[in-house]
């Protein structure tokens, strides 16, 4: 039994995650959880602290997120519930017993939006997100899917006044109003929001009675809504209509008229200051609209706001006057996230909640009377890691949670026994360890996910204290000890009396300073080494225990030891070797008892299931000289299956500890007689935390994975020993479930009308308890629909004939009546039961919807077992007649029983006559193939057929290498055409085509993987690699990439190649680049000519530094460097003579800063020359000499030998107005002298021009007669330019 509990954080973004129950009982829905809480037992008193909120328990059953959770609200059926979740499963439940009635599976994607009609007790409609909506009928099982727009639906809710109307939201901010009658017809469809559709709500009242306008000062016309209650009969013809209100994230709300299909009235959020508590600003959070229509007031809305406040809207007035805030009476009321869901509940005093979930993991209830909050129920939103009770404030207990946040519970409060504060300032990641101060009040400090340690003063609004030491990974334990060395030194001098230690997933142990956190921690580790001398590497530590009274400490490790030291030096007294599994928890007996010898025992976890507790009284009071090694436990606890994770000893017995486990229970033992005491099993998933209650001796307070905090009563019990293993217990369920199932198909006849009997209308079906033990009995089921299909007298599964017939009296009652028109609601029954009855007739419309089954490879056996019956008896005798007497016959359908021939003639026919080939169905054609032995022609069929696969592939070695290597070259093709190459090439490669496959990756463009496998595969000085190579630097080059191609020239060893192609940028660095690549591969005459260019562009933007550094890495142009020494002397000079402006230098040398005036520019030079330079007055002759021959500077390494040998060379235009090169040249001169020549006076002309577009490279020459030249000058040649800007260069 559990007293109290603080549940999971009900989920966030759904439409309908909540609901209450017209008893008062709530429902949330929580991770895969539904819990149940008595809302009814509150006060009365609005406003009052005082409450009691009852947990009535879970429905698990779910294995994803519930999206969504409805009551049945009518009389008799208030305790049957409806459930959706994420993995498409609705699932009915009986509130009442906790168990299961009925599972559906009819949607193929998440469900987001499910409400139970309020008229009608049977009807459950549901949505997802591919806008599928299903109708479920409760009392027959039935399900009918629509699908009325192809969009993502957000939220629906199904009219209180008419059975047949559903308003659906969707995710684009369309509301469509649909008749499911009619097979989900649109009735309306509602434009007007711009954003999701959070919430529908329908007014309370049936008709539309009355609008009107009236003109208000400074607003406009405002639309205000009439309501006449009044009686709520109407009939099927006419619909009076009934007002809709909508929220959305656009932040507004709407009213709809459904009769008119417009929108009446428009209501934007008013922006409220932030009250009550502060909110992490570090959370950007959406905003979430939800509306709720409280039964009983059609004036009145109820809305959330954009921060979690709750308002109510009165429709009858305008302006500020119109909304009306909720809790206004104190601060903090409201909630402080946005709200989800809300519900309402009329109670039998006659009080009116209103209940509502919200992003701040609270759930709040309220008092729609007076507008204030009546309570409040903290909830969980991460695994409870960690839970201590204050040794100082008594019954101030401190949970640590997986939402980054710390709880702090007054448990002892009486006013409100859920008196929770949050606390999760400076708490970035997960909480995983918490300690209280041992004797100062409200000091908690806490250990986190991500390494970090810090202090939290619970009594003040002050931000954390945080450790600057980090550990590296989770902090698992958290302990007050008294200081060591070095803290401990002068600890008479005002040191503290206490340390905080932490322990890390790393293995390391840090003494932080409570009052220094930001000085550094130290590592025990250091100290342990060198008070016992250790030299080798100690253990990773993975938790470790201080005994109460400060003496000792233990510290538990990775390899299952446990090393017990003397505080303050650490000196190691024993090691105890009994677990052989990582340490998890270690805990030290109380030392308040009244029997000496427990206060030296030592509990310890492990992950090996079994809790050992060693008496090490004679080693504390008579420390050792030497450590002992200790191998037997003084007790020996086994129950648990799992791995303990927490442990604690009871404060007011002796000797007597509980234990929680991976295996989901809490077990207390009494230790001395190593019995069991009581075990409890309230929890779902493992346990990670506990401790005994500091006040009650029966209670005990349990937190794990199911992000649950539970208190429960060691006495309360049904359970002494905990379970056997989870994976004996999930076997036995499963054999279980398979005998009851085979029961279940022996039972049930041919036709299915003997299965079961038929649910009653108005009360629980009779077989609701065969179902909760069976669970999901879908593959049964299905079997016997598909062998009744095609019987029509026969009735569906789960229907006796009695019911079946009075299905067809009234369906042939409402075909004679169908005339005339009723208003009674007997006639909606009739349709419904009569579309239950032609059920058959719609199947085929839904088949998508519904989850299809294996297609069968023997189609013709599968039909033919579905004849009538004498046909099937008539197949009984002529197989008799085939087996005994060997007649041979046309009986292909009972291939499968007769001998082999025939089972080989009724594949032929399964693969060719019937079905599969004229289906499309190639690869069930293959199968029979290769099940009759024919691998082959089985490989043959799919090849024709391009349906080769991987598998085939597999077995193809079986029929010979040649079929093999026939079936990859086949599958290749097949693959290039599904443009798989890669894998293609690796299939070649299993043939043992290396080079085919290198060629398939090249004709595709992916050379980067084939030159990795000829690198791979073939020697490195393969022909084939510089080819590819040479290719991939081609297209890289083509599409700009000019480094990338370099590099691939440079594999190739084509360095000159590549220094051109890295200049073809013709920026300095890419110069620069290319000239220093062009001198390391030994192209003296390139790197020479790109340097010139280089130094030549920094000399313009008078960067005279990086010109002569580029210029000196080539000995031979020093005649150039001289040259760019007198420009920039020349310049520095005029500059500073203001003769020309001076423009602004990059740089400059510190020799051609002007020196004295009356020296002359011929003396600068002359001296710069020779102190710079090393240039003497011999040398200049000969310098001035090649400075002059420079202008025509000789061929570089990619001219040819022969040079064409020129008298004049010169530039004219011709008749188009193009500038042309012309020669004149001698007789020994031929046409491919000519191009050579020209080719390399071409790329000094344009590299001499500053024109982007006369910058190209010219890859291209063609003969064409000159436009310029005589005819007898003969052939000239001419190379086109790229765009018509450029010129055309033609010699003669």
């Amino acid at each position: 039994m559990r007293e109290r509990s603080l549940p999971a954080s009900p989920n966030w973004y759904c439409s309908r995650c909540s609901d209450v129950s017209s008893s008062g009982l709530l429902g949330v829905g929580a991770k895969n959880i539904i819990y149940l809480i008595d809302v009814s037992a509150s006060s009365s008193c609005p406003g009052a602290m005082s409450f009691s909120v009852c947990f009535s328990g879970e429905l698990v059953g779910h294995k994803d997120l519930v999206s969504g959770f409805s009551f049945c609200q009518h009389a008799g059926q208030s305790h049957i519930c409806v459930s959706s979740s994420s993995d498409g499963s609705i699932r009915f439940w009986d509130s009442s017993s906790k168990t299961l009635i009925r599972d559906h599976a009819a949607h193929q994607s998440s469900v987001s939006a499910l409400h139970w009609s309020p008229v009608d007790k049977n009807l459950v409609v549901s949505g997802d997100e591919k806008g599928v909506v299903v109708c479920h009928w409760y009392h027959t099982g039935d399900t009918t899917s629509f699908f009325p727009e192809p969009r993502t639906i957000f939220c629906l809710t199904c009219s209180p006044h008419t059975w047949n109307y559903v308003a659906v939201g969707y995710k684009d901010g369309m509301i469509v109003l649909i008749d499911v009658s009619k097979k989900g017809e649109v009735i309306h469809r509602l434009r007007g929001h711009d954003d999701e559709i959070h919430a529908l709500a329908w007014s309370p009242v049936a008709r539309e009675d009355a609008l009107y306008t009236r003109p208000e000062d400074g607003e406009g016309n405002v639309v205000f809504l009439c309501f006449i209650v009044g009686s709520l009969a109407y009939n099927i013809k006419h619909l009076e209509g009934c007002y809709l209100a909508s929220g959305s994230k656009d932040q507004t709300v709407r009213l709809w008229s459904t009769a008119k299909g417009k929108g009446v009235m428009t209501l934007k959020l008013p922006y409220l200051k932030r009250r009550g508590t502060a909110v992490d600003p570090g959370v950007k959070e959406r905003l979430w609209l939800s509306v709720h229509w409280p039964k009983g007031r059609p004036t009145q809305l109820v809305s959330s706001c954009f921060s979690g406040e709750l308002v109510m809207w009165d429709l009858t007035k305008s302006g500020k006057q119109r909304w009306t805030l909720f809790g206004t009476s104190s601060e903090g009321q409201n909630h402080s996230r946005i709200v989800f869901n809300m519900s309402s509940v009329h109670l039998q005093d006659g009080r009116e909640l209103l209940i509502s979930t919200s992003m701040d993991r609270e759930v709040k209830c309220w008092d729609l009377a007076s507008l204030e909050c009546c309570w409040t129920l903290p909830t969980l939103g991460g695994f409870v890691y960690a839970l201590t009770f204050s040794p100082v404030g008594t019954g101030c207990l401190a949970l640590g949670v997986g939402d980054n946040m710390i709880r702090v519970w007054n448990t002892l409060t009486t006013q409100n026994k859920y008196d929770v504060r949050s606390f999760w300032q400076g708490i970035k990641s997960k909480v995983t360890a918490l300690a209280w101060h041992p004797t100062k009040e409200g000091s908690l400090s806490f250990g986190t996910d991500d390494g970090k340690v810090g202090i939290y003063d619970v009594f003040s609004n002050k931000p954390p204290q945080i450790s600057s030491s980090y550990h590296r990974k989770t902090v698992y334990t958290l302990a007050w000890g008294p200081p060591v060395p070095p803290m401990s030194f002068g600890t008479a001098g005002g040191k503290p009396s206490f340390s905080l230690y932490s322990c890390a997933g790393e293995g390391v142990i840090l003494q932080h300073d409570p009052y220094k956190l930001n000085g550094e921690a130290s590592d025990i580790d250091k100290l342990i080494r060198d008070t016992n001398d250790i030299k080798h590497k100690l253990s990773p530590h993975t938790d470790l225990s201080w005994k109460p009274d400060g003496k000792v400490v233990a510290i538990g490790n990775e390899d299952g030891c446990i090393d017990v030291y003397q505080a303050p030096s650490l000196k190691l007294l024993c090691s105890i070797q009994q677990h052989h599994k990582i340490i998890n928890t270690l805990r030290w007996h109380h030392d308040h008892s009244s029997a000496p010898e427990l206060h030296c025992l030592l509990a310890s976890g492990s992950s090996n299931a079994i809790v050992y507790v060693h008496d090490l009284r004679s080693v504390i009071e008579n420390p050792p000289e030497s450590p002992v090694v200790l191998t037997e436990p003084y007790r020996r606890l086994c129950g648990h299956t799992a791995k303990i994770t927490g442990m604690a000893w009871s404060p007011h017995h002796n000797a007597q500890l509980v234990t929680v486990s991976y295996d989901g229970t809490a077990q207390v033992w009494d230790v001395l007689e190593e019995a069991a005491v009581s075990n409890y099993r309230g929890h779902v998933g493992y346990l990670l935390c506990v401790d005994w209650s500091p006040v009650d001796p029966d209670v005990i307070w349990t937190g794990g994975k199911d992000f649950t905090l539970q208190e429960w009563n060691v006495s309360k019990q049904q359970f002494t020993k905990p379970p056997k293993g989870k994976k004996m217990v999930d076997l036995k369920e499963k054999m279980k479930a398979n005998t009851k199932q085979k029961k279940k198909n022996k039972k049930a006849g041919p036709s299915g009308a003997e299965g079961a009997a038929q649910p009653e209308v108005n009360g629980p079906p009779v077989t609701i308890g065969e179902r909760a033990v069976m669970g999901q009995g879908v593959s049964g089921e299905d079997d016997e629909d598909e062998a009744s299909s095609t019987s029509s007298p026969a009735p569906s599964p789960g229907s006796s004939s009695e019911n079946s017939s009075c299905h067809l009296k009234i369906f042939c009652y409402f075909c004679i009546e169908a005339q005339n028109i009723f208003c009674l609601s007997a006639t909606f029954e009739m349709q419904r039961k009569s579309s239950a009855a032609v059920k058959s007739k719609d199947k085929p419309d839904l088949t998508g919807l519904k989850k299809k089954k294996p297609r069968s490879m023997l189609p013709l056996s599968t039909s033919m077992d579905h004849r009538p019956k004498d046909e099937l008896l008539q197949d009984c005798i002529t197989l008799a007649s085939v087996r005994h007497d060997n007649s041979q016959g046309d009986h292909i359908h009972l291939g499968l029983f007769a001998d082999r021939q025939a089972l080989y003639r009724m594949f032929d026919a399964e693969g060719t006559l019937l079905g599969h080939v004229e289906a499309g169905h190639f690869d069930s054609v293959v199968y029979l193939r290769l099940w009759s032995g024919d691998l082959e022609g089985a490989l043959q069929l799919a090849t024709e057929k391009g349906e080769l696969n991987d598998h085939l592939l597999s077995i193809a070695p079986m029929a010979g290498f040649v079929v093999w290597s026939r079936t990859v070259e086949a599958f290749v093709k097949q693959l290039c055409l599904q443009e798989q190459y890669l894998k293609a090439a690796s299939h070649l490669l299993s043939i043992n085509k290396l080079y085919e496959a290198v060629d398939l990756l090249r004709s595709h463009k992916l050379y980067r993987e084939a030159i990795a496998l000829v690198k791979a595969r073939l020697p490195a000085d393969e022909p084939l690699l510089k080819e590819l190579y040479t290719c991939w630097a081609a297209v890289l080059e083509k599409d700009g990439h000019f480094s990338a191609a370099a590099k691939c020239y440079l594999a190739a060893d084509a360095s000159f190649d590549a220094a051109k192609v890295i200049a073809r940028k013709n920026d300095i660095l890419s110069l620069r680049t290319a000239a220093s690549l062009a001198r390391i591969s030994g192209e003296a005459s390139l790197a020479q000519s790109l340097s010139m260019r280089c130094a030549k562009d920094l000399a313009a933007a008078r960067d005279w530094v990086g010109a002569q550094e580029v210029l000196s890495l080539q000995d031979s142009l020093l005649v150039h460097r001289l040259h760019l020494c007198v420009a920039e002397l020349l310049s520095e000079m005029l500059g500073d003579s203001e003769v020309s402006p001076a423009a602004s230098c990059v740089s400059s040398h510190p020799w051609a800063s002007p020196g004295e005036r009356h020296i002359g520019i011929m003396d600068r030079v002359r001296d710069v020359w020779e102190e710079q330079f090393a240039v003497s007055h011999q040398s200049v002759g000969a310098l001035l000499q090649e400075l002059k021959s420079a202008e025509s500077p000789t061929p570089t390494a990619n001219s040819p030998l022969r040079q064409v040998q020129t008298q004049t060379r010169y530039i004219i235009d011709d008749t188009a107005g193009n500038k042309c090169i012309m020669y004149r040249r001698t007789e020994a001169c031929t046409t491919e002298d000519i191009k050579n020549q020209l080719k390399y006076d071409v790329e000094a002309y344009l590299n001499q021009r500053t024109e982007r577009k006369l910058k190209a490279v010219f890859n291209e020459f063609r003969l064409k007669s000159c436009p310029c030249a005589s005819p007898s000058a003969g052939p000239a040649l001419f190379i086109p330019p790229p765009d018509p800007c450029c010129a055309q260069l033609v010699t003669g």
